[in-house]
Protein backbone atom coordinates (compact mmCIF):
# COMPACT_ATOMS: atom_id res chain seq x y z
CA UNK A 1 0.00 0.00 0.00
CA UNK A 2 1.45 3.34 -0.99
CA UNK A 3 0.14 6.89 -0.96
CA UNK A 4 1.67 9.24 -3.47
CA UNK A 5 3.75 11.96 -1.83
CA UNK A 6 3.94 10.16 1.52
CA UNK A 7 6.66 7.70 0.70
CA UNK A 8 6.60 3.91 0.76
CA UNK A 9 3.68 2.13 2.35
CA UNK A 10 3.61 -0.75 4.78
CA UNK A 11 5.12 -3.94 3.39
CA UNK A 12 3.21 -6.34 5.65
CA UNK A 13 -0.31 -6.89 4.27
CA UNK A 14 -1.72 -7.88 7.67
CA UNK A 15 -0.53 -4.57 9.16
CA UNK A 16 -1.89 -2.64 6.18
CA UNK A 17 -5.25 -4.37 6.59
CA UNK A 18 -5.39 -3.50 10.29
CA UNK A 19 -4.57 0.15 9.55
CA UNK A 20 -7.34 0.24 6.93
CA UNK A 21 -9.85 -1.32 9.34
CA UNK A 22 -8.90 1.13 12.09
CA UNK A 23 -9.32 4.06 9.71
CA UNK A 24 -12.68 2.88 8.38
CA UNK A 25 -14.23 1.97 11.72
CA UNK A 26 -12.66 4.47 14.13
CA UNK A 27 -15.96 6.36 14.55
CA UNK A 28 -17.84 3.18 15.42
CA UNK A 29 -15.11 2.06 17.80
CA UNK A 30 -15.12 5.43 19.59
CA UNK A 31 -18.91 5.36 19.92
CA UNK A 32 -18.80 1.82 21.31
CA UNK A 33 -16.13 2.83 23.83
CA UNK A 34 -18.34 5.68 25.04
CA UNK A 35 -21.27 3.27 25.39
CA UNK A 36 -19.12 0.95 27.52
CA UNK A 37 -18.10 3.86 29.77
CA UNK A 38 -21.74 4.88 30.16
CA UNK A 39 -22.72 1.30 31.03
CA UNK A 40 -20.01 1.11 33.67
CA UNK A 41 -21.34 4.35 35.15
CA UNK A 42 -24.79 2.80 35.46
CA UNK A 43 -23.34 -0.17 37.32
CA UNK A 44 -22.04 2.08 40.08
CA UNK A 45 -24.99 4.50 40.31
CA UNK A 46 -26.90 3.46 43.42
CA UNK A 47 -30.68 3.67 43.63
CA UNK A 48 -31.69 4.88 47.10
CA UNK A 49 -33.36 2.12 49.11
CA UNK A 50 -36.25 4.45 49.95
CA UNK A 51 -36.88 5.24 46.26
CA UNK A 52 -40.57 5.70 45.50
CA UNK A 53 -40.96 4.89 41.82
CA UNK A 54 -44.37 6.61 41.77
CA UNK A 55 -42.49 9.91 42.15
CA UNK A 56 -40.52 9.40 38.92
CA UNK A 57 -42.33 11.49 36.30
CA UNK A 58 -42.75 9.79 32.93
CA UNK A 59 -42.20 6.23 34.13
CA UNK A 60 -44.78 3.77 32.78
CA UNK A 61 -46.98 1.82 35.20
CA UNK A 62 -45.32 -1.41 34.01
CA UNK A 63 -41.85 -0.02 34.76
CA UNK A 64 -42.97 1.19 38.19
CA UNK A 65 -44.35 -2.25 39.04
CA UNK A 66 -41.28 -4.13 37.83
CA UNK A 67 -38.87 -1.81 39.62
CA UNK A 68 -40.86 -1.99 42.86
CA UNK A 69 -41.05 -5.77 42.64
CA UNK A 70 -37.36 -6.30 41.85
CA UNK A 71 -35.93 -3.46 44.00
CA UNK A 72 -32.66 -3.06 42.05
CA UNK A 73 -29.72 -1.57 43.96
CA UNK A 74 -28.10 0.11 40.95
CA UNK A 75 -29.15 1.53 37.59
CA UNK A 76 -27.19 -1.28 35.95
CA UNK A 77 -29.35 -3.87 37.69
CA UNK A 78 -32.48 -1.91 36.74
CA UNK A 79 -31.42 -1.85 33.10
CA UNK A 80 -31.28 -5.66 33.02
CA UNK A 81 -34.87 -6.12 34.23
CA UNK A 82 -37.07 -7.40 31.42
CA UNK A 83 -39.31 -4.60 30.15
CA UNK A 84 -37.23 -1.75 31.57
CA UNK A 85 -36.31 0.44 28.63
CA UNK A 86 -33.24 2.65 28.23
CA UNK A 87 -35.64 5.61 28.47
CA UNK A 88 -36.88 4.39 31.86
CA UNK A 89 -33.30 4.03 33.09
CA UNK A 90 -32.56 7.57 31.88
CA UNK A 91 -35.61 8.88 33.78
CA UNK A 92 -34.42 7.11 36.93
CA UNK A 93 -30.93 8.52 36.49
CA UNK A 94 -32.25 12.09 36.17
CA UNK A 95 -34.56 11.59 39.16
CA UNK A 96 -31.73 10.25 41.33
CA UNK A 97 -29.39 13.09 40.33
CA UNK A 98 -32.03 15.75 40.86
CA UNK A 99 -32.98 14.55 44.30
CA UNK A 100 -29.43 13.88 45.46
CA UNK A 101 -28.61 17.52 44.59
CA UNK A 102 -31.71 18.73 46.46
CA UNK A 103 -30.84 16.57 49.48
CA UNK A 104 -27.33 18.01 49.49
CA UNK A 105 -28.73 21.55 49.39
CA UNK A 106 -31.07 20.77 52.33
CA UNK A 107 -28.20 19.33 54.40
CA UNK A 108 -26.06 22.42 53.73
CA UNK A 109 -28.83 24.79 55.01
Amino acid sequence: MELQGLGPGVGDEAVAEQVEIQAKYSGYIARQSEEVKRSLGLETTKIPAEMNYDDVTGLSNEARQKLSLNAPETLGQASRISGITPAAVALLHVHIKRFSVQDGAREAS
